[in-house]
């Protein structure tokens, strides 16, 4: 595709207007509202430059040789066009500035009419203060974790009201299966359950939320881990800084998953709102957000080995300052 030399809007910053001379853009921008010239612009003369001394450590050019430039950007799959210098133009994102101020060089950009130029192929997963995301299986297995822990606190502590629930009930559903194994399908007569069995119900939900809430909202308000997260290797942090959650965000970030607990006896609704929940990360991008997450506007990434260990584990560490076996 060729296109004709004249004055087209620049893809690179559609705000200016450029000269295009069939090989490149040309001279210097003008606003888009402004009336062109006709022809190119004039060639602005280059600016002196004054010979400055080589740095120290790189030798000098010798007498009557002009010195190497510097090889321009690689070339960029995918481009038509050439620099009028010779070289391809960069894409943005591959070391070259951008935001205002910051456009590409002169001379660089496709030519009018080609689209500008997309990050190739799949971006990179995002690194939350330098952090790697954590996997879905580590959150999974901590969570399952975590779950184990506080069933532990409710067979201490809930025991006695599941038992009293457990007779309260056992005589209807004893009955219910008695009339189905005889293949009789009437509810006529069937024993009720006893008076104090929605009591005893809400009171072990209430008592089962209470004790999730106490198992994980301090932990995650002061360090970002509950036990299954220390265990898997991973941890909460706010999506603004790698900083302590603080009580009101863990509060935020385990009401969307822990207070469902509460409607479990209307059919298990408060056990598919937290499903619902528990799979949503699957279908976050980029940061791979669960619901409660988002409300919180946290992000879990694996945790470092050691405090002040850094991003990247596999980061060269510091020598001691003395040698093993020299005495200060």
């Amino acid at each position: 595709m060729s296109v004709n030399p004249g004055w087209y809007v620049d893809p690179a910053d559609p705000e200016t207007r450029r000269y295009w001379d069939g090989g490149g853009w040309i001279g210097a921008p003008i606003p888009v509202d402004a009336t062109p010239p006709d022809g190119p612009p004039p060639v602005e003369p280059p600016p002196p430059v004054s010979p400055a001394a080589p740095p120290p450590g790189q030798p000098s050019s010798p007498p009557g040789q002009q010195p190497v430039p510097p090889a321009g950007p690689g070339p960029l799959p995918g481009w038509p066009g050439q620099h009028p210098q010779g070289g391809p133009p960069q894409a943005p994102g591959n070391g070259t500035p951008s935001g205002p101020g910051h456009g590409p060089p002169p001379g660089y950009g496709p030519p009018p009419g080609w689209p500008y130029p997309v990050w190739p192929g799949r971006p990179p997963e995002p690194r939350p203060h330098g952090l790697p995301l954590a996997p879905f299986g580590a959150r999974l297995l901590a969570r399952l974790i975590d779950f184990g822990v506080v069933f532990l606190l409710n067979a201490v502590v809930n025991g006695w009201f599941v038992w009293r629930y457990i007779q309260e009930v056992t005589p209807y559903f004893q009955e219910v299966v008695r009339r189905g194994m005889a293949g009789d399908s009437s509810t006529d007569g069937l024993p009720q359950p006893g008076e104090h069995a929605g009591g005893l119900q809400v009171a072990i939900l209430l008592i089962a939320t209470a004790l999730w809430f106490a198992y994980e909202v301090p932990a995650m308000a002061a360090k970002g881990q509950t036990l299954g997260k220390r265990v898997m290797g991973v941890r909460a942090v706010p999506v603004e800084a790698d900083q302590p959650l603080g009580f009101g965000r863990a509060l935020r970030r385990w009401s969307t998953m822990g207070l469902p607990t509460l409607l479990w006896y209307c059919c298990g609704f408060g056990l598919l709102l937290q499903l619902v929940d528990a799979v949503s990360p699957l279908f976050d991008h980029p940061l791979r957000q669960a619901l409660h997450d988002k409300r919180a506007q946290t992000v879990v990434v694996r945790a470092p080995l050691s405090p002040g260990a850094g991003s990247d584990a596999t980061a060269p560490q510091k020598p001691p300052a003395t040698p093993p076996g020299d005495t200060p």
